[in-house]
């Protein structure tokens, strides 16, 4: 997206004052000719707003400060209803039913399944008629361009028919989350991390970089570690959602991984008993279970880790912008949540510059105590200002123009 920089414009919730640099409605070149982006009719109500995630999908109402609704993304389907071949993108088959994941590492690999969240998310849980509500939605600033025409063409405007959309990058949401319009945005949830230089509101997809290592890797990868060192049975029949609580509420990151690893006097283990006559102990698991984010290859991958891949996406971008990104890098999603994120980040990516002749740049972290949902909250905060309501993509455009003026529109 290439908003240009207005006024200061600010909007205030609960007492709570939010700054954000106005947005100014900008001139876009139609399918049929040039014309102005077309001021969203008056429907009497705010816009919904919606994070869809790998793991989960957060939706509200745009002016809130926390989103009404958390829903898994995934869902069950019966494999007679959908059948599914064993292997295939987006789903797991056990005892006759299918768990279709729409969302893999943030990008749609079942657009029946999202349709199919959506309408629990709308009609189930918010009870709003989509056909009278604006919508804005989150999309991976790493997804393939299609699919934002893909996702205003089947699923808004067709499947659900509503009268105005906006289609934001994940990564500018974040940024918006602490009043920024500039900065790097880094971000970690359940199925992907990305690291994004964003520019007055303008991203380059050959300066983000995305590793496929997560929450969700990291679970799996907890439950590995504690199997390992407890083969229990039972340990292997624990619900994800223990292995998830577990990963919680007593992991951290490690400041010295090596020097943890080798001296047991730093493990400070924890025991949990779970209810189902089991029990177990975290010792150097609770270190070891996040470093893969810093260290993929303890999972057999080879790209580097989130802050090597944060120092390449400041290497990129243009040497008169790169202090001023550095200046506000910005954290965001559940993933960044362990204890020494943070500082472990911090250290290597200073180290990093450091190392690569880029000593003067002095990288400064932004990590707000309520990151976990700062892509909805961002989303939330800009869909509440005035000046943002000449940015939506109405039905009589789609209509007029067809889905490809997405890509004029939120580009």
């Amino acid at each position: 997206m290439a908003w240009s920089q207005g006024a200061e414009a600010g909007f205030s919730r609960r007492g709570r004052s939010f700054g954000l640099k106005g947005v100014a409605g900008p001139k876009v070149a139609s399918l049929s000719g040039s014309r102005r982006v077309r001021r969203l009719p008056s429907l009497g109500r705010v816009a919904v707003v919606v994070d869809q995630g790998s793991g989960f999908t957060k939706a509200g109402f745009a002016g809130k400060e926390q989103p009404r609704l958390v829903l898994k993304s995934s869902s069950l389907v019966p494999s007679w209803d959908r059948p599914v071949l064993p292997g295939a993108p987006g789903y797991e088959l056990a005892g006759g039913v299918a768990r279709a994941h729409p969302i893999k590492h943030g990008v749609v690999v079942d657009w029946e399944a999202l349709e199919g969240l959506w309408e629990r998310l709308l009609v189930g849980g918010l009870r709003v008629c989509p056909e009278q509500w604006p919508v804005l939605v989150s999309d991976s600033p790493s997804a393939p361009p299609a699919g934002r025409e893909r996702l205003a063409e089947l699923l808004l405007f067709e499947a659900l028919a509503v009268p105005a959309c906006h289609i934001a990058s994940t990564a500018l949401l974040a940024l918006y989350s602490v009043g920024a319009f500039s900065g790097l945005a880094l971000e970690a949830g359940a199925g992907v991390c990305h690291a994004t230089p964003i520019y007055a509101g303008h991203s380059w997809h050959e300066t983000t970089f995305r590793l496929d290592v997560a929450g969700s890797t990291l679970s799996r990868y907890l439950r590995d570690l504690l199997v390992a060192a407890c083969p229990d049975q039972r340990l292997h029949a624990l619900p994800r959602k223990v292995i998830t609580q577990l990963k919680k509420r007593c992991c951290y990151v490690s400041l010295d991984f090596e020097g943890d690893l080798r001296n047991p006097a730093r493990h400070h283990p924890v025991s949990f008993y779970l209810g189902n006559g089991c029990s177990v102990c975290l010792s150097s698991e609770r270190f070891r279970c996040p470093e893969p984010i810093f260290q993929p290859g303890l999972l057999g991958q080879a790209e580097p880790g989130l802050p090597t891949l944060a120092f390449r996406a400041l290497r990129r971008t243009p040497a008169t912008l790169r202090t001023r990104l550095a200046n506000t890098v910005v954290l965001a999603g559940g993933s960044t949540l362990f204890p020494g994120f943070t500082e472990r980040l911090e250290m290597e990516l200073e180290a990093q510059c450091r190392r690569h002749g880029y000593g003067a740049l002095q990288p400064r972290l932004v990590a707000k105590p309520g990151r976990g949902p700062a892509v909805w909250t961002g989303s939330s905060m800009v869909a509440s200002l005035r000046s943002f309501q000449c940015h939506w993509m109405t039905r009589a455009m789609y209509q007029e123009c067809g889905s490809r003026l997405v890509h004029e529109v939120f580009n």
